[in-house]
Formats: structure tokens, sequence, C-alpha cells
């Protein structure tokens, strides 16, 4: 016969639950950093042309979101729910304007000729477009099931993974299939944390995961569609 569970087996998982959650927000805020070093953080050393306004706001609201999910993290670690949840309302708000801008920055990217991966301008932009959606559907639905901790923060998770994609995609040089790609490394890492933890999986990081492989693929595929072109002209005006 096998031995019952410890009463303590609970506490002892949603404690690494919680560890893990600010773990994974600080390897976000490192790879955001990482990322974007050259190109934004020591901009001034590099002496390139100055960044627009927009992606200067574009840029500190990112961080903001990060910086906000490892405060947040922290919180339900330190047994602060009831703080967590008051700042959530904050979050939500700020989440709100990443996708603004996210959407905003990626039109603006196409009209100053953003480009990667040998594509046009308009072909590239369904790349951050896309990406900020799939961040709005993500964090959409954790909010939507904020008051279920399991799937609140599974989705968060997977909305905050989302956001790599474009500071890996400078790591690796602009290769937006690849970066889509490595981004899945996140996923990967939480899939093996609910194993260990759990002995399965939640479904949640299977779909999650499924949903950001097929992806970049996908828009790879419909960058250079009649449909997506002349969308993509519609918006950039």
């Amino acid at each position: 016969m096998s031995a019952p569970a410890s009463p303590a087996a609970p506490l002892v998982t949603a404690r690494r639950d919680r560890l893990f959650h600010t773990d994974m927000a600080v390897a976000c805020l490192i790879t955001a950093f990482v990322g974007f070093g050259p190109t934004y953080f020591f901009k001034p050393v590099h002496l390139s042309p100055p960044l627009p306004a927009l992606l200067h706001v574009h840029g500190l609201v990112f961080m903001a979101w990060l910086v906000l999910l490892i405060v947040q993290s922290g919180l339900v670690r330190a047994d602060r729910v009831d703080v967590h949840k008051r700042l959530g309302i904050f979050g939500a708000m700020l989440a709100a304007v990443v996708v603004i801008l996210g959407l905003t920055v990626a039109i603006d990217g196409a009209r100053r000729g953003a480009n990667a991966d040998g594509m046009t301008p308009l072909a590239f932009m369904i790349f951050p477009f896309g990406q900020t959606l799939l961040f709005a559907g993500f964090v959409g639905v954790g909010l939507w099931k904020r008051r279920q901790s399991e799937l609140h923060r599974r989705f968060i998770l997977l909305a905050t993974i989302c956001l790599m994609t474009p500071a890996i995609s400078r790591i690796v040089d602009k290769r937006s299939v690849l970066a889509s790609f490595l981004t899945l490394g996140f996923v990967v890492v939480a899939m093996i944390h609910d194993w260990k933890s759990r002995r399965r999986v939640h479904p949640i990081y299977i779909w999650g995961g499924l949903i950001l492989l097929v992806a970049g693929p996908l828009r790879a595929a419909i960058a250079n569609t009649a449909a997506w072109q002349a969308c993509a002209r519609l918006l950039v005006g």
C-alpha cells in the first residue's frame, strides 16, 4: 500500500508555486534587459540615432508590466493576497495600455520601415501585431479567471511570455520565427515545474504552448497574403 499523502504536501506545493512564479517574473525581466540592452538601456553607449518618444513610452510601460509581475508574485509569496488584489486593478489598466501601445508601435514601425527576416515592413508588422493580440487574449482570460488562482496565474504568465519574443528576437539577430520558437522555452520550464510539483502538466500550458508554437509559422505564412497586405495598408494609412 502507498503511504498517505502528508497534510503538509499542499502547503509545500503552494510555496513552491509562489517561488516559481516570482523566479519566472525575474527571468522575464532579465530576458527583456538583455534583449533590449544594446538598443534601449545602453543606447547612449552605442551612439545610435535617438528613439522616437513613442518607443520610450512603450519601453517604460513594457518594463512596468514586468516589474509589476515581480511585485504581484512577491505579494502572493508573502501572503499579502489582499494587496495583490487591490494592485490587480492597476495591473488590468496597465495591461490595456500595453495592448494599445503594442498595436500602435507595430503600426508606427511599419510606417518607419521596420523589418526583419527579409520581409517588407507591411509583412513584418504581423509579428509584433500578432504578439500583442496574443498577450491581450491571455491576459484577458487571466483577468476573467482572477478568482481561480490556478488558472489566473498561468494565464498571466503565458501573457507575459508572449512579450518575450521581441526581446528574444534581438538576441537572435531579429530572426522572428526562430524567436517565436525560443519563446516556448519559458512554457517548457513551466511545464517541467508542474510535472515536478504535481506529476502532471496543467492543460493551460499545453494549449497555450501549442498556440505559441503555431503562432510564429502561421504569421509567417499569412504575412505576404493579399488579405494581410490589404489589412496592413489600411492600418498604416
